[in-house]
């Protein structure tokens, strides 16, 4: 059993939650998850089996995509609808749609952010989260982050003291969508949290290929799991590709360093260059050597003898 699972992540479980699950189910220890989402957060979760494993870091550098709703009128200690109450403030008078988007349009490109109290994020060996627990509040260290796109979903809803709207936010890793739901609110002169939250498209993966657990369990009971798992090769690539032919494969499986081609001269070092044979199969990753002009070294090996 190897490859890549997209699941569409339920409410409720923790990222490491998911794994334990799919630990079970396959019956294997070799899985992993290519970034957290909350607890309440669902959607796209691309987990890997078996030797899918070793590509964990490949997966988690992409941009994600989000759908969120944020909930104008009061703000929470996690920043989410989980928290408790911190401050309120009555929405007086409809905050209108063309306000909104002015706000949303200002915060596209290269912004700074603080993360959360509570967030995995360590300071000084410690998880802010462990801080925010013991009641402790500490420097948190601003973030440089990017949002790609960033739009309003469907109508501004007024009701009663509250406002809330959906927005669509495409943005780098490592961005916090409920501190960008406190940040639109403070725009708006509001106090403000993430109501909701799914994502929608990790990298190339989209929620639209997703399998639930339900999915996935009827798969594996009809021993059809493997069928329903992205190659290690298909999952990478939209990575730099090499083909190689068949007597340089054995050089590349048994871990040695080659001539870089000439099409990536230019590549940084420690790029990767997902390297494949004849067949497709990927074979390995390689990056410029640091030390060895015109060479290129393996970062990691996924297909040998063995």
């Amino acid at each position: 059993m190897e490859g890549v699972l997209l699941l569409n992540k339920p409410a409720g479980m923790t990222s490491h939650d998911c794994v334990a699950k799919m630990r079970r189910l396959a019956k294997t220890r070799k899985v992993g998850h290519t970034g957290t989402l909350d607890p309440d957060v669902t959607g796209v979760l691309p987990i890997c089996l078996g030797r899918a494993t070793k590509i964990v870091e490949y997966l988690t550098a992409a941009t994600k995509t989000y759908e969120a709703e944020v909930t104008i009128g009061f703000s929470t200690t996690t920043e989410d609808a989980s928290g408790e109450i911190v401050k309120e403030q009555s929405v007086q008078s409809p905050i209108s749609e063309e306000k909104v988007k002015l706000v949303l349009n200002s915060m596209v490109g290269t912004i700074e952010q603080v993360p959360p109290m509570y967030s995995a994020i360590k300071v000084n060996g410690k998880k802010l989260y462990e801080y925010a627990r013991a009641g402790i509040e500490v420097e948190r260290p601003v973030r440089t982050i990017t949002i790609n796109e960033l739009v309003l979903l469907g109508d501004v809803h007024n009701e009663g003291n509250l406002t809330k709207f959906r927005f669509r936010v495409t943005c780098s890793k490592g961005t916090y969508v409920r501190t960008l739901a406190v940040m639109i609110g403070e725009k708006l002169d509001y106090p403000a949290h993430m109501s909701h939250l799914i994502r929608t498209k990790s990298g190339n993966f989209r929620i639209e290929e997703c399998l639930t657990f339900e999915e996935i369990e009827s798969a594996i009971e009809n021993d059809q799991l493997q069928s329903k798992l992205l190659p290690i090769g298909k999952a990478l690539y939209d990575l730099p590709k090499l083909k190689i032919h068949d007597n340089l494969a054995e050089k590349v499986k048994n871990g040695a360093v080659l001539e870089l081609p000439s099409e990536f001269k230019d590549i940084e070092v420690g790029a990767p260059i997902v390297v494949y044979d004849d067949d497709d199969r990927c074979l390995a990753i390689y990056a410029k050597h640091p030390t060895k002009i015109n060479m290129m070294k393996p970062t990691k090996v996924l297909l040998n003898e063995a």
